[in-house]
């Protein structure tokens, strides 16, 4: 296995912790864009996987992020 396939095979998990959570995927290359969202009701789960397109997910309201690396809470009070 080369070591950008363990990327592209990468994924993280995204739990909306209430209504009208957005994902966003972006673009690899020079110009970073979006080229992919989703929106999540509360108790909805999302499996997103990093890919030659997909370079980053951005995650705007409050849900559980689950990864490989550990597990983050978006949107969480502070």
């Amino acid at each position: 296995m080369f070591e950008e396939d363990a990327v592209f095979n990468d994924y993280i998990v995204v739990k909306a912790l209430e209504d009208g959570v957005n994902i966003m995927g972006l673009t690899r290359g020079q110009n970073t864009k979006f080229h992919h969202t989703e929106k999540l009701d509360k108790g909805e789960v999302y499996i997103a996987q990093f890919t030659q397109t997909t370079s980053a997910v951005k995650v705007n309201g409050r849900a559980e992020i689950l990864t490989k690396h550990g597990n983050i809470m978006s949107g969480a009070d502070e």
